[in-house]
């Protein structure tokens, strides 16, 4: 059995000027001998749109996973807007949060996944809905009032009314976004949103997100296989590998003149594979 954290050296609260949006603070994730993430520390700033890049296996899609908390962390602590994420202050200590904390905190996140997850049986609209409304405890009128301003905003409103069976694969990303945000989250996370979507249609939805990028105050993380666009729309890009931040720089010049050889190495083989 794995002997429990000590978590006194790590603060109960984030305060002071410049507190990060997200902090992950020495965060380990393992599944058995299997380090996934290994001691982690990335801040996130309000506002940051940062972009998380690497080969398979390196962590990415792990660092979302715990911040929606999907994924228990075996060391460290996760911060956000301020506050720890999975624990909680009890007589002056960090201990294991509860559930009821835990709802709370999961409230500011918002996520995306690269499989839409949209409710079969729901329109487009009520899917929009249905969060704020049995999740939040946001009147009807109301939620469906942002649901179809949201559904607007992302070039849906002419189809609000239709189920996902009848809408393709970006229009139902486009919906997944609107749901996300249908809940007023301070932080959106993007795992994969366009893989999963036909050539064609992936500029349905990187428009999308180019337009929260520039009209929102939202801090974003993307994890994507789509260099082009991670470098079009990042504040920083992140690139992974092996559970750990091996470089980060803006896009402009992680993509153009990496430091390290094996950031050098992933772009070259990507771009070969394009």
């Amino acid at each position: 059995m794995e002997q429990a954290e000590d978590l006194s050296q790590y603060p109960l609260e984030l305060t002071g000027k410049n507190v990060p949006m997200v902090r992950f603070k020495k965060v380990a994730k393992r599944y058995g001998s299997l380090t996934v993430l290994e001691h982690l520390d990335l801040d996130v700033a309000e506002g940051e749109m940062v972009t998380i890049i690497g080969p398979s296996g390196s962590g990415k899609t792990t660092v979302l996973r715990t911040l929606m908390t999907l994924e228990r962390i075996n060391e460290g602590v996760i911060y956000v807007d301020g506050k720890p994420l999975t624990h909680m202050e009890k007589d002056g200590k960090l201990v294991p949060a509860s559930q009821k904390y835990l709802r709370a905190m999961r409230s500011k996140i918002g996520m995306c996944f690269q499989h839409f997850n949209l409710f079969p049986h729901m329109t487009a609209l009520e899917n929009c809905m249905e969060g704020p409304v049995h999740v939040l405890g946001i009147p009807r009128k109301q939620a469906r009032e942002r649901s179809e301003e949201l559904l607007e905003m992302v070039g849906m409103a002419d189809k609000r009314d239709q189920h996902p069976s009848r809408l393709s694969g970006g229009q139902q990303q486009r919906v997944a976004i609107a749901r996300a945000l249908a809940m007023r989250p301070k932080v959106m996370l993007f795992d994969e949103v366009t893989s999963a979507l036909d050539p064609e249609v992936i500029g349905e939805v990187t428009n999308v997100i180019r337009r929260l990028v520039s009209d929102y105050n939202l801090t974003m993380l993307m994890v994507t296989h789509q260099m082009g666009f991670a470098r079009d729309i990042s504040d920083r890009v992140c690139f992974f590998y092996r559970g750990r931040i091996e470089e980060q720089a803006p896009p402009s010049e992680l993509f153009g003149d990496p430091k390290s050889d094996r950031t050098r190495q992933f772009l070259s083989a990507v771009k070969e594979a394009v």
